[in-house]
């Protein structure tokens, strides 16, 4: 029992009082540099990944009525999503075979999160699943039932690396291979230089949204505004962009910067744009809304808490544990814990 409070974990069996257990003791055997049990572990670095440590700290304690150190927490879980990184099938896929008939959605993004070293830096997630799994019941907002995500926080040439490489292993070919993301200059370059015979759309809610941004600058009249805007998302969504195009020069001239900055965009982005066919394929999904869930689910719940700062090393290895998990990979972190991979922590 010793043992166990000086290496912040306390068994508090109060029917039984306290009992005392051997260092021979089964229960006393650690792996990886922690006097703590493998089991014991892979609940830390569930409960560390799930919420914050001191929180991590309340909910071990009340379902095992074993208290454990947020440190302790942290240094395990650290420890775990660093190793997990390094493992070569890290990235192996996780979703079922693509049939030939089904199709392949990709949707990358950037999300914010605050580091010691260099303040806010951007994560590149990217989300992946199969047009048989977005389930749409009537009435009811559509879900997909199976994902899996890829999370890389700094430069996009390792991230795309990744990508690129589970991508091609689900062997899916053209037509049946869909990206979908906003207009950053970095995700259609990639998607263009590597999957050339892929479908890339622009999300339409980014489309939608930059056209709302020229109304609000240009339009006095917010009635006449909202009704014009309404029109041209029509043509949008039947892929009248040079229509669209041609009526905020038509509104604006050619001197307006407002509607410079919104032509300049759909211009850039027009071969992204025929939404009308884009309907007809997969799922019909042309929104970006399964990666916008991502930042949320992945990356802002654990890891945008109030007055967190992350160091760059330790913010990839909380990425690492939350995509395994995410991924339905935990199997991953139970088999690391039964493995003895570093003689010291």
């Amino acid at each position: 029992m010793e043992r166990c409070q000086r290496i912040g974990v306390k068994k508090n069996l109060t029917r039984f009082g306290k009992i005392s257990i051997s260092n021979d003791h089964a229960f006393s055997k650690g792996n990886n540099g922690f006097q703590i049990s493998p089991r014991m572990q892979e609940l830390m670095i569930f409960a560390g990944q799930s919420s914050c440590y001191e929180k991590s700290n309340e909910v071990l304690e009340r379902f095992l009525s074993i208290s454990v150190s947020a440190a302790q927490i942290y240094r395990v879980t650290d420890l775990y999503g660093e190793q997990i990184g390094k493992e070569e099938d890290f990235n192996e896929r996780s979703l079922t075979p693509v049939r030939k008939e089904d199709t392949l959605y990709v949707e990358t993004d950037g999300s914010m999160v605050f580091t010691r070293e260099d303040g806010w830096k951007e994560v590149k997630a990217g989300r992946i699943f199969k047009a048989s799994d977005s389930i749409r019941l009537d009435g009811k907002p559509g879900y997909i039932s199976h994902s899996q995500y890829i999370a890389h926080l700094g430069d996009h040439k390792k991230f795309c690396t990744q990508m690129e490489g589970l991508i091609e292993s689900y062997d899916v070919k053209k037509s049946r291979l869909v990206f979908i993301s906003d207009g950053a200059s970095w995700i259609r370059n990639w998607v263009e230089d590597a999957f050339t015979d892929a479908v890339s759309i622009l999300d339409f809610y980014h489309a939608s949204e930059h056209l709302h941004d020229f109304v609000e600058k240009f339009f006095k009249d917010k009635k006449a505004g909202s009704k014009w805007a309404k029109t041209q998302k029509e043509l949008l969504l039947n892929s009248k962009v040079a229509k669209v195009i041609s009526n905020i020069r038509k509104k604006a001239g050619c001197d307006n910067e407002a509607a410079t900055k919104l032509i300049d965009y759909y211009s850039t982005n027009i071969n992204r744009m025929d939404y009308k066919q884009y309907k007809q394929i997969g799922c019909g999904i042309i929104g970006s809304g399964a990666i916008e869930s991502t930042h949320r689910t992945l990356i802002q719940e654990r890891m945008k808490l109030s007055g967190q700062r992350w160091s760059k090393n330790g913010a990839q290895n909380m990425l690492n544990l939350r995509v395994t998990n995410m991924n339905g990979q935990w199997n991953k972190i139970i088999r690391l814990v039964k493995t003895y991979f570093k003689l010291a922590a």
